[in-house]
């Protein structure tokens, strides 16, 4: 009988302790679509028979909607993933939008998504991604916006999910979707001096998210970040952002290293592209696999299986990571 029991109590632990596997696939997020190698090779082996993919941004310009970095299409771009069309909306487009305008907008944004999938011979099915970081003062006009589109495309829709709106949604609103995409980065902004990692701060994600089990909509899937950068500091104090980064790039003979991440520069010149002087800073933030399994962990004691979505698909972010 205490074999027996010894047995069961051996069983219970693993079966607690056994990793959970996500089905798993990616975004992407550039103007002209194009695979290399191994961009190609990580896409066929992801176990989501879909592409997430920005198909252009709409911002408000002189009072009139604009399509912004509509995407082109290389011959390389082959995949049997089904696209799925994302559509970024900035914020600022939807203050103080009439009903017409909804109406114009949900058409407009709907056709040009056909055009460009018929254009490309994108397979297509029968979702449309928005992503949009409404707020309390936006969220009305947005979710009318989200039911026009829906009735005009005939389509399911989708949004993003950002952190803040999952704390504060008796502020910003529950959208009228049956699924979110909750994304699991930008916990802080890049442009602000702190020693907090901008894109993921495991913290901060806990903390916003310490009553997701909560959410009203249940069907979530969650997008991680395995995109890194390089936040050059100048001597006023002023930041900006230079893609792709890695620690690794901090080890320049040019640089004085100040910790594992940050380095400064002691001889002007150009580096990954930019021209940048003696006494400017570099911090480098990237995601290391704990940061994203802790994540995971985490999600895992708050809602129902769920698949995961990588940001982005670039051969810069995708080598050497495990999937």
């Amino acid at each position: 009988m205490k074999i027996i029991k010894f047995l069961f109590l051996l069983f219970f632990i693993a079966s607690c302790s056994k990793k959970e596997n996500h089905n798993y696939t990616f975004y992407y997020w550039k103007t002209n679509l194009k695979l290399d190698k191994e961009e190609t090779k990580v896409l066929e082996q992801a176990s989501t028979p879909y592409l997430y993919t920005r198909f252009f941004d709409v911002d408000k310009v002189g009072g009139k909607f604009q399509p912004v970095a509509v995407i082109t299409k290389d011959k390389s771009f082959q995949t049997d993933k089904e696209i799925v069309p994302t559509v970024f909306i900035t914020n600022p487009a939807m203050l103080n939008i009439s009903a017409e305008e909804i109406q114009f907008l949900a058409k407009s944004i709907d056709h040009l998504i056909q055009k460009k999938a018929e254009e490309y011979h994108l397979k297509t099915g029968n979702e449309i991604q928005i992503d949009c970081d409404w707020t309390a003062g936006t969220r009305d006009d947005y979710f009318k916006f989200l039911k026009e589109l829906k009735k005009v495309s005939g389509k399911e829709i989708t949004c993003t999910l950002r952190l803040h709106q999952v704390k504060n949604k008796k502020q910003t609103g529950i959208p009228p979707v049956e699924k979110v995409y909750l994304m699991c980065y930008s916990t802080s902004s890049p442009l602000e001096k702190s020693d907090k990692n901008s894109i993921l701060d495991v913290n901060i994600l806990k903390s916003y998210l310490s009553k997701l089990e909560d959410y009203p909509i249940r069907n979530i899937e969650v997008a991680l970040p395995i995109y890194s950068w390089g936040i050059i500091t100048n001597h006023l104090e002023k930041h900006k952002l230079i893609n792709a980064l890695s620690k690794k790039d901090l080890e320049n003979p040019n640089f004085k290293k100040i910790s594992e991440y940050e380095a400064e520069i002691q001889k002007d010149g150009f580096y990954f592209g930019s021209y940048l002087n003696k006494g400017f800073r570099i911090k480098v933030e990237e995601i290391s696999q704990n940061q994203l399994e802790d994540v995971i962990h985490f999600l895992e004691k708050k809602i129902p299986n769920f698949t995961i979505i990588y940001y982005q698909l670039d051969s810069k972010f995708v080598l050497n990571r495990k999937f």
